[in-house]
């Protein structure tokens, strides 16, 4: 259940995001969730994408640094306290969040989520009974 994520160092500079997306469109790549992390000079853009391996090798050749890590989604119910008992699942494994980004579609609350132990945070959610997404079902939405 382990999802490929493309993260790639931009420029803080206007128009980087834009080329981003340009250059994935015409290649037919979907960007189906994302998410910038920036700071003075520059950002990080984390993002899963129909094709990763694809997209990889199109951003290297047009200059961009970046690389792919894997992830988790999760699902739960988009309602108060749903994210909060997925957490203590989490917190309660020793498991630390590197990061994550979440989006709801509708009923349905959607979290990307990079932990530290990415093998034991598989096996503890569906111990759990936490719905994890394979990367298909994600980009299905």
């Amino acid at each position: 259940m382990l999802i490929k994520q493309l993260s790639i160092f931009l420029e803080n500079k206007k128009g980087r995001f834009t080329e981003i997306a340009r250059i994935l469109g015409e290649a037919n790549i979907n960007m189906t969730a994302f998410t910038v992390a920036e700071n003075s000079d520059f950002g990080i853009l984390r993002m899963i994408v129909s094709d990763p391996e694809k997209a990889k090798e199109i951003l290297k050749e047009h200059r961009y640094a970046v690389n792919i890590t894997d992830v988790v989604c999760v699902a739960c119910s988009n309602r108060p306290g749903a994210l909060a008992t997925i957490m203590t699942i989490i917190t309660e494994a020793d498991i630390f969040v590197e990061y994550m980004y979440a989006f709801s579609t509708g009923v349905k609350a959607l979290v990307v989520i990079r932990p530290n132990d990415l093998e034991k945070a598989v096996q503890v959610l569906s111990q759990n009974k936490v719905e994890l997404l394979a990367a298909g079902e994600l980009l299905a939405l």
